[in-house]
């Protein structure tokens, strides 16, 4: 970075030498997050909880990396080991086997200079103090994080404006809603200097309005911020529109890590919905005979019948549908989501 008491050119050429500048400074930053450790490196975890018959292994061999300014969703079916792999990560439970650096630095041989990069959004614990209001547990986590509050006040505003909390800043967290209160324990995360964030379902409780302006805003503080960001959440929804990469979970070990994008591309089938008047029973029935109906519903004396094909198939049903006799009100796109890969290779287990 260029020193502030440099003598700055004027003119086009000196235009053109900030503009250098900024390109070099761009090019540097690049490169030092290309050389840079992991935000997050997790080597062969594993974790046994009691022993003999009795014994459950929680968490086995897991290995992942997540890189530094993404956001990577964890993701799995109850009691897959996703929770005791991020308390592991998070010093909460002490693993049998396995090591875990956070930008580089080991866990468990410097765990304070390790954590004093990490904050927590854990599900079930009272992540705020119900008594102080709104703003003053932004500066009281701010405070014992080590960092001035008065230092980074602009940022709890904005943070308090991003998450529609604002307007209750001076209320006690005790008097908000549920959902409320879970804006105000992210805000608290977010209000310190910590740049690697573990957020586990924080969207529960709230509305769909709610979810959609804390996704939204989610997104926007990170890139703004440079954050890494890990997200436990259930709801599929968050997860696509938030996250850069998944990782699934199951039986205690990573069964796939890739995009959102690159896990739905393996999904070739999707499927049609169709919608008529003149379906009958036997129509219905001749469907049924060459394709997988997922769906049949009837609604205001018509028909919707939605199909899992691909798109040579769409023209095979189609055709059968001309020759029934049928015509098509509308035709729609069913697209492979996220909760039906999660499902399948989890074997469709618990949401």
């Amino acid at each position: 970075m260029a020193s502030q008491s440099r003598e700055q050119p004027v003119g086009r050429s000196g235009s053109s030498d900030a503009v250098a500048d900024e390109r070099d400074d761009e090019v540097d930053a690049r490169a030092r997050r290309a050389t840079a450790p992991p935000a997050i490196s997790v080597e062969g975890l594993s974790k046994t909880f009691g022993s003999g018959p009795d014994a459950v292994t929680a968490v086995n061999d897991v290995s992942f990396t997540v890189e530094r300014g993404s956001v990577v969703g964890l993701l799995g079916p109850n009691g897959a080991g996703k929770t005791t792999t991020i308390k592991s990560i998070l010093g909460m439970v002490l693993p049998d086997e396995g090591s875990v650096r956070i930008r580089g630095i080991d866990v468990h041989a410097n765990p304070r200079q390790a954590y004093r990069h990490v904050d927590a959004m854990l599900e079930g614990a009272r992540n705020d103090y119900w008594r102080l209001t709104v703003r003053e547990n932004l500066r009281y986590f701010s405070t014992i994080s080590g960092v001035d509050p008065n230092a980074v006040a602009d940022r709890h505003e904005s943070l308090l404006a991003q998450l529609d909390l604002a307007g209750r800043a001076d209320t006690p967290v005790r008097d908000l809603s549920r959902g409320m209160k879970q804006k105000v324990s992210l805000a608290s995360v977010l209000a310190t200097d910590a740049d690697v964030v573990f957020l586990d379902e924080p969207t529960l409780g709230l509305d769909v309005e709610s979810s959609l302006t804390l996704r939204r805003e989610l997104r926007r503080i990170v890139a703004e911020r440079g954050l890494t960001v890990v997200l436990s959440s259930h709801d599929m929804d968050v997860i696509e529109d938030v996250c850069d990469r998944v990782v699934i979970m199951s039986d205690g070990q990573v069964i796939a890590d890739d995009s959102v994008t690159s896990l739905l591309g393996g999904f070739d089938t999707h499927g049609y919905r169709i919608r008529g008047q003149d379906f009958d029973e036997q129509t219905v029935a001749a469907i049924r005979e060459r394709f997988e109906v997922t769906e049949v519903e009837r609604f205001d004396g018509r028909v919707h019948v939605e199909v899992a094909t691909d798109s040579a198939g769409f023209y095979e049903l189609t055709d059968l549908l001309e020759a029934h006799g049928v015509t098509l009100d509308a035709v729609n796109t069913v697209e492979p989501d996220l909760e039906e890969a999660f499902l399948e290779m989890t074997g469709g287990g618990a949401r």
